[in-house]
Order: structure tokens, then sequence, then C-alpha cells
């Protein structure tokens, strides 16, 4: 099944402010090696992973905990750049993806790369092991107000949509913003996403422009015009079984700010 018409535009001709292909390891300046820690407790949150030659592996653990227990079974190795938390007990932070959430362990504000506008690229290999799910989004930082709290869905990969053809999850969810409209497809990929592969995002304006293998996917006419980090993550959603350890790779992931914050 060919791509839908039209490429995404070019890479600014400039340095990207973050790129990394993690060959020397993770490098704290740019990423939190947490999935959303104020959440939960530090060693639920803690992502599990390998680096080398081809990127980082990130990997579920046969003796890894559930995120939170109210959410099991739920499994995640996680990888973001940024975090905000209020004080313990309260319902501030970054990501309030699920109801009643509230903060366990507060977490010093770090925006390590975190644009109100710019684009992304993610070189991945998704994994095909049983009840994992690869994706990556970014989302609202909400340091500044709850309601910057937008997202946008790079992708989702159900490990059972991969084959010849992948099917992926794209788009923006609202989640707590009012000016923003939940907008999420399914999208058709020619291609085994087990195999390196790479997405690009660009947003700003008023419009997400999300791609992949250099070809659009979905032109959405909106987009947060506030602080965004990137997240990208293995989850192992269900009981445990098959094979383990289960991993994604992630090979390399270039990045620009074009506004906000770009620090590393």
């Amino acid at each position: 099944m060919p791509f839908p018409p039209g490429s995404l535009t070019p890479a600014p001709d400039r340095e990207p402010d973050l790129h990394d292909d993690f060959r020397t390891g993770l490098d704290p300046r740019w990423w939190v090696a947490s999935y959303l820690p104020h959440w939960t407790t530090p060693e639920r949150a803690r992502a599990r992973y390998d680096t080398g030659p081809d990127g980082l592996a990130l990997r579920i653990d046969r003796d890894q905990p559930d995120w939170r227990e109210e959410d099991a079974p739920l499994r995640v190795s996680n990888l973001q750049t940024g975090v905000f938390s209020g004080p313990v007990g309260s319902p501030l932070g970054s990501h309030r993806h699920r109801e009643g959430l509230t903060v366990r362990t507060e977490t010093p504000t770090r925006l390590l790369f975190a644009p109100s506008s710019g684009r992304v690229e993610i070189t991945v290999s998704a994994s095909r092991d049983v009840n994992c799910m690869t994706a990556a989004w970014l989302v609202g930082t909400e340091h500044r107000s709850p309601t910057e709290s937008g997202e946008i869905c790079i992708f989702e990969i159900d490990a059972d949509a991969i084959g010849e053809t992948t099917v992926a999850r794209s788009g923006i969810k609202a989640h707590h913003d009012p000016h923003l409209t939940s907008d999420m497809s399914e999208v058709a990929l020619p291609l085994d996403a087990s195999a390196p592969h790479t997405w690009f995002v660009q947003w700003g304006s008023g419009e997400t422009v999300i791609g992949c293998q250099d070809r659009t996917l979905r032109r959405v006419a909106q987009a947060p015009d506030y602080p965004l980090f990137l997240m990208i993550d293995l989850f192992e959603i269900g009981p445990r079984r098959g094979l383990y350890p289960k991993t994604a790779t992630i090979h390399r992931v270039r990045a620009w700010g074009e506004s906000g914050l770009a620090a590393g």
C-alpha cells in the first residue's frame, strides 16, 4: 500500500538541538530514564535498557514491576526529555493521562528539550514481542498551566499490527487542553516496523504534520503552542507471557526547537 502523496518539508538548515544515536550510552543532558516518575515510585518508573552500536534497546524484563499497582498489568520502559511535578499529594504534573493521578514522588522540574514548535525525527525498530506497544509522543509539560497538556502522538505501534504492512495510530490528543480537539486515526505503512524506519513530526503555527520514511501520513490543522517534551516508550500491556526480555530499539533521535525551551 503506497504512502499518501506529498513529502514533509526539509529539516532546518542547521545542526539539530538534540542529536543522539546512544552509541556512547544514555546522555543525561537530554534524557530522563523514567516513565512519568512523579505519578509512581522510582523503581516502578525506572527504565530498563541497553546501549550499543545499534542504539538504545528499551527492555521489559520478566521481573519488572507494574508502573502503578492500580494500572496493573502494565509495565513500561521509557525515555523522556523533561519532567515536572507538584508536591506529593497534589494533582499537578506532566501528562495527566489517567483520571485520579496524584503525585507520589515529587520530582524536580527538568526541561531538557521542550520546545513549543519544531521538528523531531526518530529512527526506531518496534517490538514484535507479545503484548507490547512501541510509542512516541510529544506531551505538554504543564509546568506553566495544567491546561498546557495536549499531546502529539507521533506513533503507537502494537506488536500484533506489525507485518509486511504495519498499522499504527497517529494524531492529536487534547487531554485537558480546551483549545485542542482529539484527532487520532490509524495509518498503514508499507513496511515491517520491526526493522529500522524513521518517523518525522513538524508542528507550529496551528498545524501538525506527521510522516514516516519521508512521506506525509497526517496533516492536522491544529498544534499545541506551548512547551512539549518528547517521550519514547516500550509498554507491555497485559499478563506476563512470552519470552523475555522484550525489546524495542531507538537507533537515532534528531530534534530542532523553533521556539520555547531547547536546552542541553
